[in-house]
């Protein structure tokens, strides 16, 4: 008899369960359990409470956007959300103490529409949006008797202090070499792991998935070299090899990812090399004898019209040029090859539509959410409680697109806040204060590294050690208004989330898809012009690879919603596939001009197509392939007329 079919949860509530796996971040753990508890400890020990409990907030906070990765990356990652932190709670004090009710809701409302477009710039840009949001609500609707500068220097406090044992700190297994750069060489290591797993699925079926991990490798590694630093290049012999071992890794990640796209399996010995490189920079050591990848199967290849040659050529090359680069002892001065964006990127992605739709969202949220908590407060909902913050500050992570669908956010939301404040009403009635509830501080911060991979238990543990903190401020036992004004939170972001907009509905997701049509289209014609610039071209595939990650990740979150909100992205996934198969047959032309000079029919063919596909999603009922067009450059490339093409 058939087997009965399982059931399948619809993709809103599957994703509610989704967790991140790997292995425990103890050093990350180490840190929230040095920060927020100890910050309360040392408030309550000098006689200044409430200084403590804002100093262990900001400590919770950074804890969140402590993610895996170079302490050169962390300062921008930690340091820019703490800053707007202190911002929004310098703000939110003095405009709370200043403005009464309906002036404070319609401020409010504004700043959550220049924080939501702001958030449109990038994942540093969100974190920094949300904490100021938190953070003003925070300082509008908890009264204290510091003065808004001192809360503020309360916080940056915090924050500063988890930031400096992020920096400070080694790693486990850091201590091989130069500690300081363990996230830079673990990094460095992935990609070329990543490029040795791709060399071992060419020609399979999980070679598309491959090559997006090994993107996903690239732009680890390319964050963690290109983080804020004094000097324009890097000044340590160490750092200098790091960035001379990234930069022999683009030429492999290249020539493989040409390798996959012609599809035909390579030898196993092709991946040997690339693993060994991988090693070689994880115990900071030199390579040895490195294996040719196949030279020979590419001379027997040489003559005829197949890709195959070419790539391998440029494997093998891309393999002498990465052992030369491993012997020297120390690299080029040369910073990595970083996104070329400035501040007017910035303002156009706030401005354009992803920012608009997501700034109107949050300051809605943020608003009605801010003006139901002062309405419940003046009434005396609240009973014998002073503040009205959760209610706004919970709308600001609820309404956030990057945490997952909306849908999904609610239901994790909601189900970790009662789970929460379930577990700290039980542990309320034992624990003795204020030593118990220090204890229950600094548990939870361990804890936060690890829940960051699931909204709900993220939920979960931010709302016992938030609780705990307002008890330990002095407060009574909140936890069943912390329930009710959660779910009215989940109620307001579910209404409007759902709010007809101006504009058109998914915004945010065309906007990225937008970006990677035209990183795309500049890439193609800088390979077709043979510019000869490799530094540039690679510059450009970063780029394009890049853009299309995002797009794709945007678009995964988008498809996970209600059908309601998920049928205003439908088919961007199509244009964004046809969009990685042009970028794919862009590096595979870049490796074939390189090594012939000409294209193959099936370079040509392959082209046209995909910019014939492009071009069909431009039409009525089907979805834009934004921004092909751009300014200042041609319709399209111009690939039937290149003198350079094969007959």
């Amino acid at each position: 008899m058939p087997r009965p079919a399982v059931p399948t949860l619809p993709p809103w509530l599957a994703h509610a369960f989704r967790t991140q796996r790997g292995p425990v971040p103890w050093s990350a753990v180490t840190r929230g359990a040095l920060a927020a508890g100890p910050l309360l400890l040392a408030g309550v020990v000098a006689g200044h409470v409430s200084d403590g409990v804002v100093a262990a907030i900001a400590a919770m906070l950074a804890g969140i956007n402590d993610r895996p990765g170079s302490r050169r990356a962390s300062v921008r990652r930690l340091g820019v959300p703490a800053l707007a932190g202190a911002l929004g709670l310098l703000v939110g004090t003095y405009t709370g103490q200043l403005l009464s009710a309906v002036p404070l809701t319609l401020f409010l409302t504004l700043l959550g529409l220049a924080a939501g477009g702001a958030s449109a710039v990038g994942p540093v840009a969100s974190a920094a949006g949300t904490q100021l949001l938190v953070a003003a609500a925070i300082g509008a609707g908890m009264p204290a008797a510091e003065s808004g500068w001192q809360r503020a220097l309360a916080f940056l406090a915090g924050a500063g202090w988890l930031l400096l044992l992020r920096l400070a700190l080694p790693t486990p297994g850091s201590l091989t070499g130069d500690f300081r750069f363990d996230g830079e060489r673990e990094a460095v290591a992935d990609v070329y792991d990543a490029v040795a797993e791709l060399l071992d699925a060419v020609g399979g079926d999980t070679a598309t998935t491959r090559r997006a991990a090994l993107t996903a490798a690239l732009d680890h590694a390319q964050d963690a070299l290109a983080g804020p630093r004094l000097r324009r290049c890097a000044g340590s012999t160490a750092e200098r090899r790091l960035h001379a071992q990234y930069a022999a890794a683009l030429p492999m990640a290249e020539a493989a990812t040409a390798l996959a796209w012609a599809g035909e399996p390579v030898s196993a010995r092709a991946a040997e090399g690339p693993r060994r490189l991988a090693a070689a920079v994880r115990g900071n050591t030199g390579t040895g004898p490195l294996p040719a990848p196949g030279f020979p199967h590419a001379r027997l290849r040489s003559r005829g019209a197949s890709p195959v040659a070419p790539a391998l050529r440029a494997l093998d090359n891309a393999l002498l040029r990465a052992a030369e680069a491993f012997d020297r002892t120390a690299g080029g001065a040369h910073r990595p090859f970083a996104r070329r964006r400035g501040v007017a990127d910035a303002v156009r992605a706030a401005l354009g539509t992803g920012g608009r739709e997501y700034g109107l969202r949050v300051a809605l949220c943020f608003g009605a959410s801010a003006a139901v908590a002062q309405a419940l407060h003046h009434t005396r909902w609240y009973g014998q409680h002073q503040h009205w913050y959760w209610l706004p500050a919970t709308a600001v992570f609820l309404v956030k697109p990057d945490l997952g669908p909306l849908a999904s956010r609610v239901l994790s939301r909601a189900a970790g806040t009662v789970l929460g404040a379930l577990v700290f009403a039980g542990l309320a009635t034992l624990l003795p204060r204020p030593e118990g509830l220090i204890v229950l501080v600094a548990v939870c911060g361990a804890l936060v590294p690890v829940a960051t991979r699931n909204f709900g238990a993220l939920t979960t543990v931010v709302t016992v050690l938030v609780l705990a903190l307002v008890m330990a401020g002095g407060e009574p036992q909140a936890s069943v208004s912390r329930i009710g004004e959660t779910l009215l939170a989940c109620v307001i972001v579910l209404i409007v989330g759902h709010l007809p907009m101006p504009g058109e509905r998914g915004g945010g997701v065309r906007a990225r898809l937008a970006a990677a049509a035209s990183a795309a289209h500049a890439y193609l014609v800088h390979v077709l012009n043979e510019s000869g610039d490799r530094t540039e071209r690679w510059a450009l595939r970063r780029e394009a690879y890049r853009t299309l990650a995002e797009a794709r990740t945007a678009i995964a979150l988008s498809a996970a919603e209600l059908p309601a909100l998920a049928r205003h992205t439908e088919g961007t996934d199509a244009v964004a596939a046809v969009l990685e198969r042009l970028v794919d047959t862009t590096t595979a032309c870049a490796v074939h001009l390189d090594d012939t000079g000409r294209l193959t029919p099936r370079h040509t063919r392959q082209l046209q197509e995909l910019l014939d596909e492009l071009e069909d999603g431009r039409e009525p009922g089907r979805p834009p392939a934004a921004a092909w067009h751009r300014p200042g450059d041609s319709a399209r490339p111009p690939v039937r007329d290149r003198r350079t093409l094969a007959p």
